[in-house]
């Protein structure tokens, strides 16, 4: 079972995750369990407040480093196998998220995600008490809750038997370096717009074959970066480079 504990300020924002589709089946299967724990339960005043001025000045307030440790040193009590778990920082400044990373995460048993907020965190929570800080995007968010649903649910799909077909996992965007195929389904033909009379001919191998090509096309024509990093077979290498001749001016023009 994988298990994530998320430190928020606000618990109530994961039940929209928790509790719908494919995550809450998870939960009831008992391969997967989301412990979501309220850092404000550990602030010391009689308000609760897990943010303060920071020092030097400057606008926003800053996460204090007290009720994150707190909070975070309980959770870390609850360790059952002895195992530590993998402790997460969600922050801008973090490594950016991808399918790589998620498949890494997918190796632990246990991920603790701490979710900042306000104008950041106090530095010493990023320099003691997380093992590594991820960011979803360059872009800044009012906190870390959507970040952290977000590798929640990414690495949950790597789960065997989380989305009942391991198939669909090991074809998703991402996971073979490139991005998916298009995918069709009924009715056949809709408003004549009609589906790929490959997909059609029951002819598995050529069907494959088309799945891959359209695979590497939308690759280098979306995310041609991806290339770089993939395992690219000599006849991956062959179609690619025929569509790089079958190319005109128009079809590069912006």
């Amino acid at each position: 079972m994988l298990r994530f504990d998320v430190l928020t300020i606000f618990p109530g924002m994961f039940a929209s995750l928790t509790d719908f589709s494919l995550i809450r089946k998870a939960r009831e299967k008992g391969i997967l369990r989301v412990d979501v724990h309220d850092i404000r339960e550990h602030a010391e005043d009689r308000h609760r407040m897990t943010d303060d001025y920071p020092y030097g000045g400057g606008g926003g307030m800053v996460m204090k480093i007290e009720p994150v440790a707190k909070a975070l040193q309980a959770v870390l009590s609850e360790s059952e196998s002895g195992e530590r778990p993998v402790v997460v920082l969600l922050t801008p400044q973090g490594e950016t998220f991808n399918q790589g990373m998620a498949e890494e995460l997918a190796r632990f048993s246990r991920i603790v995600l701490i979710c900042g907020h306000y104008e950041g965190v106090d530095e010493r929570i990023r320099e003691h008490l997380a093992d590594r800080e991820i960011s979803i995007g360059d872009y800044v968010l009012t906190g870390g809750e959507l970040p952290a649903m977000v590798v929640i649910d990414a690495v949950s799909r790597l789960i065997p038997e989380f989305l009942g077909n391991r198939e669909s996992a090991r074809q998703d965007s991402f996971s073979s370096g490139l991005l998916e195929y298009p995918q069709y389904t009924r009715p056949r033909s809709f408003r004549g717009w009609e589906v790929p009379e490959v997909l059609l001919s029951g002819n598995h191998r050529e069907i494959e074959a088309w799945r891959k090509a359209e695979s590497l096309r939308r690759t280098r024509l979306r995310k041609p970066e991806l290339l770089e990093g993939a395992d690219l077979t000599e006849e991956d290498r062959k179609i690619l480079s025929r569509y790089r001749a079958e190319e005109t001016p128009e079809k590069n023009s912006p």
